[in-house]
């Protein structure tokens, strides 16, 4: 079983289970509304801040503050 680790610590072309969205119920319903919801494979296409995943055929950018919410399990094979 792979280490619950926050989103930005992604390498490019790694992909990972949504493990846990944390913050304030506001913050967490925006991202859950984007897709962000536990068991859903995310892959990092660039890393930094801001970082750009793809989730579900599209595209999403976060700041590292957004992304540090969105805990991730690594190691998922597609």
């Amino acid at each position: 079983m792979s280490d619950v680790i926050p989103l930005h610590m992604l390498a490019r072309g790694e992909v990972a289970a949504i493990d846990q969205v944390v913050g304030g119920a506001h913050d967490i319903q925006r991202l859950e509304e984007l897709g962000l919801r536990r068991g859903v494979e995310i892959e990092m296409l660039q890393p930094g801040s801001p970082c750009i995943v793809a989730l579900a055929g599209h595209r999403l950018c976060f700041r590292q503050n957004d992304a540090v919410g969105i805990l991730v399990r690594a190691g998922v094979a597609r």
